[in-house]
């Protein structure tokens, strides 16, 4: 895609347009291809598990952070969302389960109380697609489990306990996300190969 193309699109000049693309390409979004403009760049297992490494390591601190911060009221408001992560992974509705997952992990960042952090750990949200999680063979029982870990470091007040539960937690969700990105790429090529076999 070119800027002038997009811009025509979009009824706007090429120059804000040209701007959001050199800025998508530095945030590794788009690749620049000598004559024909910026392409989506490719993503590769790896990738995702790096993303989640980083990811792990920001979230564990902000956990341990949590729990040392946390209050009775503020511990009841986080297990009544807990229990409706349960209920919802119990009752098979993904898209509810995604919903209460996000919200779980929201407020114990919150309580954290580091805004520098949470800025870190959104730059690198923006690269997780959370829409396939609920098509990933096994997320729900890895999120049931996973969070009651997490529950119980803080309910036992152990932050770091807090921190490694919530780093693994995140790492389990990468490893599932890239072994699933794996075999999509695996079926594309043979669906491809086998269209080129005809």
């Amino acid at each position: 895609m070119r800027a002038e193309a997009v811009g025509e699109l979009l009824s706007v000049s090429a120059t804000p347009v040209r701007e959001a693309l050199h800025t998508l390409k530095v945030e590794g979004f788009l690749e620049l291809i000598p004559r024909r403009g910026f392409i989506v760049a490719s993503l590769r297992a790896k990738d995702i598990r790096d993303i989640f490494e980083a990811h792990a390591l920001i979230a564990g601190e902000l956990a341990a952070r949590a729990t040392a911060n946390i209050r009775a009221e503020e511990l009841k408001t986080i297990q009544q969302i807990h229990d409706e992560v349960l209920a919802a992974a119990r009752d098979d509705d993904t898209d509810l389960l995604e919903q209460k997952n996000h919200e779980f992990h929201r407020f114990i960042y919150q309580l954290a109380d580091s805004e520098r952090l949470k800025w870190a750990l959104n730059a690198f949200l923006r690269y997780v697609p959370r829409a396939f999680y609920a098509q990933i063979q096994g997320w729900p029982d890895t999120t049931i489990r996973d969070h009651t870990e997490i529950m119980e470091a803080m309910i036992n007040e152990d932050p770091e306990a807090a921190r490694q539960t919530m780093g693994q937690h995140i790492r389990n969700s990468g490893e599932k996300l890239a072994e699933y990105f794996e075999k999509r790429q695996t079926e594309v090529l043979q669906d491809s190969a086998k269209s080129n076999a005809r």
